[in-house]
């Protein structure tokens, strides 16, 4: 219902209008009146309405001072109608100027007043609807300066707009939050990750609140195949709410927990003091995902720079280092017969499962920096996506020799791959495949195959060559296709959604936004006009 206030020193006028239509059938509930401007002003202040009516002449504050005010303090921004039974045209323009939405004779009638109220209705909603676009553009663009901080891009023009929305104080941490794989999930589409996804960013958002909800947002990380909600925590936060840190995180998992039946991880980053270090908070909780445990995973990771030297290694320091020799020569014989010697050892030890995670974890940490060694300009965070991708299959998290056999194989390929002055001939067909086949899901593991190239290595040149990752490269591909559909087909938002890959509406928006810094609607009526 929207709430009106009606304003006229004749209490036979006021009496009029409330009978004059049943205001509850049309949306409408009269919540107060008042004899002249200045009553209404009091009322006002703890009373907010969404439609005013009042005369023009009145004792004591008339209608026109009563909007000028009201305009000039900003104490309300209701619709404002003025009744009057004066004809002259300035009293009109004056009122125009303090935004009066209509200017109507005495006495109205029933016809005019219906008339009016379905004017304002509409309106309203048109108010509603530009407000959530506003909102929508600017949690976008805030989404992307963010995310410019994550990467380690330290931009002083998204650094201050960032510090500008939201005071964080001391005591920051990424947080990382996705649905987790398991054993039977490998019939888990994109579709369904995506919805998944969307239950636990509803979940976050909800557990935040109006203030805080724009410090989580979807596809943090920005890597292929990685359904991620990301969340910026301060602990101002917590504070606010009586809590410790740790309460606080562990009641946002409980409620992400019961909004969705599938299983949820949540890594939590390093504390860093302020927002302009925060890219190292994430890469820390993209550690903590990547080697925390692999027997069975918590359901929350905490980075730990104790990780780097974890007490309980047993295998001894020659073995694993004759390991990493093998590997970085790619001397498969050589790598065979090292990953034996360590698993004999451990068995040997009679390792319980946590000692063999442990050594597990501690042998992965050593491989990625192997691949840190090789090359200055190598990307740590594709090594790590690597490294999730291939690294925890479930036979190898329960230590399996034949799958970490393999895995140390491949990598071992890999590291020659980022070695190499591979062709670049293979980033051309990767483009065609996404000018021909954006609307499918393409995956860069998919292509990697296709065309005999470590996905890692491929996603690795993709970003060297176009400055962005592969799934932001075909994201961006599939917003100019939906630019133009929106243009020369008068199709409905949704479906043109579906032609260009997105069966999520919603993430399919806020896409756009980011992309074209207005909804799809606006775009095709803006961008008509002007060629019209």
């Amino acid at each position: 219902m929207l709430k009106v206030l009606l304003v006229d020193d004749e209490p036979f006028i006021v009496q009029g209008l409330s009978a004059l239509i049943d205001w509850e059938k049309e949306g409408f509930e009269i919540v107060g009146t008042a004899g002249n401007g200045s009553e209404a002003v009091e009322f006002l202040k703890s009373n907010p309405v969404d439609l005013i009516l009042a005369d023009i002449k009145m004792p004591v504050m008339n209608g026109l001072v009563f909007l000028k005010y009201i305009r000039e303090t900003h104490l309300s921004e209701a619709f404002f109608v003025i009744l009057s039974g004066y004809g002259d045209f300035t009293y009109a323009k004056e009122a125009i100027k303090w935004q009066c939405t209509d200017y109507i004779l005495k006495p109205i009638q029933k016809s005019q007043l219906l008339a009016l109220l379905s004017k304002v209705k509409q309106m309203q909603q048109d108010k509603k609807e530009e407000s959530e676009r506003i909102r929508k553009i600017g949690k976008a663009y805030f989404v992307q300066q963010m995310q410019t901080l994550l990467l380690g891009r330290q931009e002083e023009t998204a650094l201050s707009y960032v510090k500008g929305q939201v005071d964080f104080g001391r005591g920051i941490r990424y947080i990382g939050i996705e649905s987790e794989d398991g054993e039977t999930d490998t019939d888990i589409g994109p579709e369904k990750k995506r919805q998944l996804q969307r239950q636990i960013y509803e979940a976050c958002m909800q557990y935040l609140g109006g203030e805080y909800s724009c410090l989580t947002f979807l596809d943090a990380e920005g890597k292929e195949e990685c359904y991620d909600v990301g969340f910026i925590f301060c602990k101002k936060i917590s504070q606010e709410k009586g809590l410790r840190e740790q309460e606080y995180i562990n009641l946002l998992l409980e409620k992400i927990q019961k909004s969705t039946v599938h299983p949820v991880v949540m890594y939590v980053g390093s504390e860093v003091e302020d927002i302009s270090d925060i890219s190292e908070s994430f890469r820390s909780a993209v550690i903590a995902k990547t080697f925390s445990n692999f027997k069975v995973m918590p359901n929350l990771l905490y980075y730990s720079k104790e990780q780097k030297n974890p007490s309980g290694i047993v295998v001894s320091h020659k073995k694993i280092e004759d390991l990493l020799r093998s590997v970085e020569e790619n001397d498969k014989k050589r790598i065979e017969d090292n990953v034996a010697a360590i698993y004999e050892e451990m068995n040997e030890a009679g390792m319980n499962p946590e000692l063999v995670q442990m050594n597990m974890n501690y042998l992965l940490y050593r491989l990625v920096s192997l691949a840190m060694e090789q090359d200055d300009s190598v990307n740590q965070d594709e090594v790590l996506q690597y490294i999730c991708e291939n690294a925890f299959q479930v036979h190898m998290i329960r230590g399996s020799l034949s799958h970490f056999r393999r895995f140390v194989m491949e990598y071992a390929d890999y590291l020659v791959q980022l070695r190499q002055n591979a062709s670049r001939g293979v980033l051309l067909d990767v483009e065609g495949e996404i000018r021909k086949n954006y609307a499918e899901n393409l995956t860069l593991k998919e292509l990697g195959k296709k065309y005999f190239v470590n996905s890692a290595y491929l996603g690795q040149m993709f970003r060297k060559k176009y400055g962005v990752s592969f799934k932001e490269y075909l994201n961006n591909y599939r917003i100019e296709r939906a630019a133009e559909i929106l243009l020369r087909t008068d199709d409905k938002i949704y479906l043109v959604a579906e032609e260009v890959g997105y069966r999520d509406l919603d993430y399919f928006i806020n896409r756009f936004i980011q992309s074209k810094g207005c909804t799809p609607t606006t775009y095709r009526k803006k961008t008509r006009s002007v060629n019209e």
